[in-house]
């Protein structure tokens, strides 16, 4: 035990005398429990009475009944500081009865529930009047015949009414129908004024704390979609949009605010989208898939401490409930029950799987819900992590009843072990993993460490793997290490073989061998995934940018354990949903997490268009469009943690009207990003909209100038993009084209962006907006800016003079960006030489700009492709110059994602250009001279 725990016993021993359980070290044991426990406790001026308050049965609603009584709507300090009070008060008398025994794990799990449920309906009640009281009340529910109320949907273990200790509370917001208030507030604004002012009342930090952390990522859309629907969108949106993933969610689903009557109606509405009335076998497939996805997070993330979402853990036996739960709960009623431990007795019931398992089951999860109750007790704190500290690791050893932290750790690893057998035997694969028959010589030959005559690869091969097994590394390597690496050598030994070639693969693999020697981790995923091994042989030659990417980032191995995945490329709506899933699953306040999180996706979604573009899986239009698809869910992920953090400390800004913002602020791609042409090592030119009051504040509890809002909020999105990490980096951003460049603002208001382009911006600028893009933010805000985007490209223009602007800035970026003088003759930039990429995108970018104003359809796309289509629809180009020009632009931008991936640069030697590629660049110097010069 460290110092400064002895320190706080001795001068603590006194509590003993106020204890009275089966313990002797009663205040020994409470104290141990919870260092936070212990910091509430000396802050208290009533020892005696909160201890006795501790072993008595509470009524806490009750409690906080009489404290709202007392509630003025001029005195919302008072509001936050009575909720917080209470809270803490009754959070206290949990973590002590649950240190001393005096409650089940599955009874505090019920009371902590009950705490988040009174604290919401007083939270809610009080919000609804505050509102009433301004815009008047609702209109009447069709379903109960009074006032319609703000519906609070918790969801998760809340909804199940099994919170942790120190939990977020996961909700939705819904009303009954749309409709206005008595003064004229439409529904949907009065109703998300609400549910703004009830997160405000139990999530912002004060100096008492919090009372629950709220988090609305469930919600319908997610973080861009309404903070509160009524029932008929929320029916539509799970009726048409609904995920797989949503459906797992709302099993749970639990609504604690409103009229019985309403609530009834809101059950109705979603249980056919949870429950089918069949058996639904379809959902298997969907299982497995999200199964898939859950073991290979526990090993990308390194998730070995965390016992929910480590192997073994929490998660795995909730998944296996809600498994039954799914596929049988539309015949079988009695498994649409929300909590884990009813419907594992439910399953037991019905028979669905033996006595013993469930058992098993049922035991294994009371161990990890308790143990998880101890680890947040510890700290208030929402983490599942078992401490690395060794005075936190006793304390839960002390507090679980194990004699150390040895006997402790062990159960853990048996309990754990125990849930993952049945979690992996539930849903079979698709597949059993292929085995090699051939392989014995290889495991011989690479046990003895000699070349035998029976091994049929070359003796190139045989030489180099010989001189591999004598690495230095490998020679300080565990035994478990190394035993590892003697299971997979001989597997990609054998593979390797399979090729002529097979000592020049190895060659370019070794690197990669050599990055992972010390992580033998990767060694075993490999090994029982040889079709991984395989794909790594056939894929690393044929890029050195992909063999550079494994080297660099390990966890994009895992990758090649699913073949299905790694050659088919989702749609943006389903990248969308991956990574909500992912955000999901960690809390919102782990910046640092959230961040590796997000660059996990983004190497491996990237990795994945390589494997398909090297391998000749997809043509390079449908390769850009999801390299632009994964670019814009990784800004629409950042912004969103970055617009969280910046209100949780200033509030929201203030709109001209009066009203809080909700999100007025907007990403806009400029470049190959705006143009949708972006490539594996792209940078994102980023211009940055708001929507705010230039002159108005924030809503606190820092306030701050709206401007200076937007900018910090700029900055951090600059930041969480740009930042390295040990995963690496996002995207380098680059801001120099907003209005003023370099001098300008960060962040500029609409009106102002507006004013700058119609009264100050240069033709280039213009040209620049031609590939504009709004790719994140405000809805609403897209509508604006995609409005004035357009009006401007089609705007009238005098021809000449934008012709010979567009020639002076040509000239202008080939003599600072063109081949140097040196090599000139010699080789040839494939983006900025004459001929190149650069002066095909401004003939496009002249012809737009000169004739949106007759044919305003030109003003509709933003990237080259479209645009040249859209030219000859309209007959400014022929049908055989756009088949030229897109034939020829093509091929350089596939010159450029080749040069990309094999780690070249742009440019070539003119003697080694192929027949096609030279043909390409003439037919661009053609279109130059005829539509530019002439």
């Amino acid at each position: 035990m460290d110092k400064q725990l002895a320190k706080a016993l001795q001068a603590m021993k006194s509590l003993d005398q106020y204890i009275q359980c089966d313990h002797s070290d009663a205040a020994d044991r409470l104290l141990m429990a919870s260092p936070w426990l212990c910091d509430w406790l000396k802050k208290q001026p009533d020892w005696n009475r909160e201890l006795e308050f501790f072993k008595q049965e509470t009524d806490a609603n009750a409690e906080l009944e009489a404290l709202a009584n007392q509630w003025t709507l001029d005195n919302e300090p008072s509001v936050m500081h009575d909720l917080r009070v209470w809270r803490n008060r009754h959070m206290a008398r949990l973590m002590a009865r649950d240190a001393l025994q005096l409650s089940t794990v599955r009874e505090t799990a019920k009371q902590v529930s009950d705490l988040a449920d009174s604290a919401l309906q007083f939270a809610v009640w009080w919000a609804e009047q505050f509102w009433q009281l301004k815009t008047g009340a609702p209109a009447v529910c069709p379903f109960s015949g009074e006032s319609q109320r703000l519906h609070v949907i918790a969801m998760g273990k809340h909804g199940a009414q099994e919170l942790n200790l120190s939990s977020d509370i996961d909700l939705i917001f819904a009303y009954p129908c749309e409709g206005e208030t008595s003064n004229g507030t439409p529904h949907e604004q009065y109703f998300t004024r609400v549910g703004r002012k009830v997160i405000q009342l139990l999530d912002a930090r004060t100096a008492d704390g919090f009372v629950f952390r709220v988090d609305m990522r469930l919600r319908p859309w997610g973080q861009s979609g309404a903070l509160a629907s009524n029932f008929k969108a929320l029916n539509n949106y799970y009726l048409q949009q609904g995920r797989f993933w949503e459906r797992f969610a709302m099993v749970k689903a639990r609504a604690v605010t409103g009229t019985a009557e309403s609530k009834y109606e809101l059950e109705q509405l979603l249980s056919p989208f949870v429950y089918r009335r069949y058996v639904d076998f379809q959902a298997v497939g969907a299982l497995r898939e999200l199964k898939v996805k859950i073991q290979q997070e526990v090993r990308r993330q390194n998730l070995g401490r965390n016992i929910k979402l480590g192997k073994g853990g929490i998660r795995e036996v909730e998944f296996i409930a809600q498994v039954f739960q799914l596929v049988r709960g539309g015949q079988d009623e009695s498994l649409q029950t929300r909590g884990t431990w009813s419907a594992l007795t439910q399953i037991a019931a019905l028979e669905l799987l033996p006595n013993e398992v469930v058992n098993q089951l049922i035991n294994a999860y009371d161990f990890l819900r308790d143990l998880e109750h101890k680890i947040q007790a510890l700290r208030d704190e929402q983490t599942q992590m078992l401490p690395t500290d060794d005075s936190d690791l006793e304390r839960l050893a002390a507090n679980m009843n194990e004699p150390s932290v040895e006997a402790l750790l062990g159960k853990l690893e048996q309990v754990r072990s125990s849930v993952n057998v049945h979690f992996s035997n539930l849903i079979a694969e698709e597949e059993p993993v292929n085995k090699i028959s051939s392989i014995g010589p290889f495991v011989e030959a690479w046990q003895s460490k000699a070349s035998l005559t029976s091994l049929k690869c070359t003796p190139e091969l045989t030489d180099l793997i010989m001189q591999f097994s004598e690495h230095p590394t490998i020679q300080k390597l565990t035994d478990e290490s190394l035993q590892n690496l003697d299971n997979f050598m001989p597997i990609l030994w054998y593979e390797l073989s399979q090729f002529s070639d097979g000592d020049r693969r190895f060659t370019i693999i070794r690197p990669i061998l050599e990055a992972i020697l010390r992580r033998s981790s990767y060694f075993v995923l490999l090994s029982e995934n040889p079709q991984a091994i395989r794909e790594l042989v056939k894929l690393a030659p044929l890029s050195s940018w992909i063999t550079k990417q494994f080297k660099e980032n390990p966890f994009l191995l895992d990758e090649l354990t699913d073949l299905k995945s790694l050659y088919q490329l989702p749609r943006q709506t389903e990248l969308h949903d991956e990574i909500q899933q992912l955000m999901l699953r960690v809390p919102e306040d782990d910046l640092e997490r959230q961040m590796e999180v997000l660059r996990h996706f983004h190497h491996a979604r990237i990795l994945r268009a390589a494997a398909c573009e090297v391998t000749n899986q997809l043509p390079l239009m449908k390769i850009s469009d999801y390299l632009a698809w994964v670019a814009e869910v990784v800004v629409d992920q950042a912004l969103a943690i970055v617009w969280r953090q910046m209100i949780a400390k200033h509030g929201r800004p203030l709109q001209t009207n009066g009203d809080w913002c909700d999100f007025p602020f907007g990403v806009i791609a400029y470049g190959k990003m705006g143009g949708l042409e972006i490539s594996y090592e792209s940078d994102l030119d980023l211009v940055f909209i708001h929507d705010a009051d230039t002159n108005g504040q924030t809503e606190g509890p820092s306030v701050i100038e709206n401007v200076v809002f937007m900018a910090r909020l700029g900055q951090k999105l600059i930041h969480m993009l740009s930042s390295n990490t040990p995963s690496g980096m996002l995207y380098e951003v680059d801001t120099r084209l907003r209005p003023s460049g370099s001098s300008g603002l960060l962040v500029t208001s609409l009106p102002s962006f507006e004013k700058y382009q119609r009264n100050d911006a240069w033709t280039w600028e213009h040209q620049a907006l031609v590939r504009a893009r709004f790719i994140a933010g405000d809805r609403n805000l897209k509508q604006k800016f995609n409005a004035l985007r357009r009006d401007i490209v089609c705007s009238k223009r005098d021809l000449p003079v934008l012709k010979k602007d567009i020639v002076e800035m040509r000239a202008k970026m080939s003599s600072h960006l063109s081949t140097k003088s040196e090599l000139e003759g010699r080789c040839f930039d494939i983006k900025h030489d004459a001929g190149g990429i650069v002066d095909l995108e401004f003939i496009v970018q002249y012809l737009v700009l000169a004739y949106a104003n007759e044919y305003p359809e030109l003003a509709k796309w933003s990237d080259n492709v479209r645009c040249i289509e859209a030219l000859a629809k309209h007959g400014l180009i022929t049908e055989g110059e756009k088949g030229d020009w897109m034939e020829a632009y093509l091929a350089l931008r596939q010159e450029v994602h080749y040069a990309i991936l094999q780690n070249e640069n742009r440019q070539r030697l003119i003697e080694e250009l192929p027949e096609t590629f030279v043909k390409a660049t003439q037919t661009i110097v053609n279109i130059w001279q005829d539509k530019i010069i002439h």
